[in-house]
């Protein structure tokens, strides 16, 4: 029995009751239209309560997790309390919840696209799938399925497979796959499409100046082979496409979500929402608003942040009802998409066996993307400069670094607008000098500090930790295509092979 069902006559089911919603009822189904976020790593009183109302479920984050025994507690406090839709970010590479303070144990997907081997990508993801189900987690928000043309995109990057739309297709495809198949659903991210852009969604509300026919021909190709492949979610994106959804974002737009994505494209699954706490939202329509016309446009599940408090989330809620009840939004919308929700938790408990292979398939799929080019000679007592890059909201903090990795080496990280290029020098004399950065071709200043670093020491070693579009002349440079630990380690591996 559904969530929203339980107010209504027995006779009835999810869909086509609207003139028998009670009070209650209408605030049930409003309700299981929210992913929500809270802060600490157990549940608070509030969010229990709200999924015996029907709350849809929730998302979790790096500060909601403190190991894996902890956070199977968690998700088994909030599965006692309902039926929840239990989802976080768990991309591999830079975007980790699993291992947020640690940095993840696989490669993000620019290493995986680096690689092109489908197999490599449906085996890595089938292994974060395992690690999800041990720990109660029913959906994955990724793959990220952007096709990133924009070098100096902000926000997605190495998250996406590469700058190729059949190139990301197939490995998105073969990543709802790995998914997928040990009952984790995959929510590919973020329609319709997020990679051509140069601003923030955090932000601001990015622009993708595609036509019509660039769209589909460019950014729609991997969604399209997504929802052949079965994906039971989608995210959209709070980007505008002038020629599609005008200024608006997609998130709040019907001829995106409705036209393109459900008419056009075909699409029944579930469409959940990019984080409306997002200023691409709240600085614009705000979230209740934000909240009503993302339904009426075609999402399914609202998802939140940790930003919006309990009670902004109530307001939200009674928002929702008000639409319903002065007709901005019509009940069958709502119905709608809780009866999406509902086949997605009757999909989740079909049972599944296998497990995933580990960290060690993570190793592997880093190694067999890291690349070298020049010489680089033994290192000889080795300083290894790592040049702070400020993390992406998407990212958040989590450690990256060469530290665990060359315990012989003395690592220093520095601000390229603080640090004494020339101290620096005089330090790395007569020893090896490693250089690493992340994304040097978006930070001009990382690019000058390199720049002289290396005029000064032309023996120096480069270590790209992002994407590798800038490389300096240096002896040897080492492309990772991201900096999670296995990345990390594959680099380390060739400076002291």
């Amino acid at each position: 029995m559904s969530a929203s069902s339980r107010d209504l006559p027995p006779s009835e089911g999810i869909a086509g009751f609207s003139a028998n919603i009670s009070d209650r009822g209408l605030h049930r189904l409003a309700a299981g239209t929210l992913l929500v976020a809270f802060h600490g790593t157990t549940a608070p009183d509030w969010v229990l309560r709200e999924l015996e109302n029907g709350l849809g479920g929730v998302t979790l984050f790096g500060f909601n997790v403190a190991d894996s025994a902890q956070l199977t507690a968690l998700t088994g406090q909030l599965t006692d309390a309902g039926r929840p839709i239990i989802s976080l970010d768990e991309e591999g590479g830079d975007v980790t919840r699993l291992a947020y303070h640690t940095g993840s144990p696989y490669p993000g997907n620019a290493a995986l696209g680096a690689v092109d081997d489908v197999e490599l990508t449906e085996r890595v993801y089938h292994s974060i799938a395992s690690e999800l189900v041990r720990c109660g987690v029913n959906l994955d928000m990724g793959p990220v399925a952007d096709v990133n043309t924009a070098d100096d995109n902000p926000v997605i990057g190495t998250r996406s497979f590469g700058p190729s739309p059949d190139l990301v297709a197939r490995h998105t495809v073969a990543a709802v796959r790995g998914l997928q198949s040990l009952g984790v659903a995959a929510c590919v991210k973020h329609f319709p499409g997020h990679g051509a852009t140069r601003q923030d969604s955090h932000l601001e509300i990015p622009v993708v100046d595609a036509s019509p026919e660039l769209l589909r021909a460019r950014e729609l190709v991997p969604f399209r082979a997504a929802i052949e492949a079965g994906t039971k979610s989608i995210m959209t994106a709070h980007v505008s496409v002038p020629g599609l959804t005008g200024a608006v974002p997609a998130t709040l737009s019907s001829q995106a979500l409705t036209g393109l994505l459900r008419e056009e494209m075909a699409y029944d699954g579930v469409v959940i929402t990019d984080a409306l706490d997002m200023h691409a939202i709240t600085k614009s329509v705000g979230l209740g608003g934000g909240a009503v016309m993302s339904l009426r446009a075609g999402s399914d599940l609202l998802c939140l942040g940790p930003l919006p408090t309990p009670e902004e989330i109530q307001a939200m809620l009674a928002e929702i009802v008000a639409a319903v009840s002065d007709g901005r939004l019509p009940a069958a919308r709502l119905e709608e998409a809780n009866e999406r929700v509902e086949r997605l938790r009757r999909w989740f408990s079909a049972p599944r066996q296998g497990i995933g292979e580990g960290n060690v398939i993570g190793l592997d799929a880093a190694r067999r993307a890291v690349s070298l080019t020049g010489s680089a000679a033994p290192l000889v007592d080795p300083l290894v400069i790592e040049v702070d890059t400020p993390p992406t909201i998407a990212v958040g903090d989590v450690p990256w670094g060469f530290a665990p990795w060359l315990p012989e080496a003395e690592v220093v990280r520095v601000k390229p607008e603080e640090a004494d290029g020339v101290a620096l020098l005089g330090r790395a004399a007569a020893r090896s000098l490693v250089i690493v950065v992340k994304d040097a071709h978006r930070h001009a200043r990382t690019r000058s500090f390199v720049s002289d670093l290396v005029a000064a020491r032309p023996d120096a070693v480069v270590v790209e930790m992002g994407l590798p579009v800038w490389r300096p002349e240096a002896a040897a440079y080492i492309a990772t295509y991201g900096a999670a630990r296995p990345n990390a380690q594959a680099a380390a591996e060739l400076l002291t092979a």
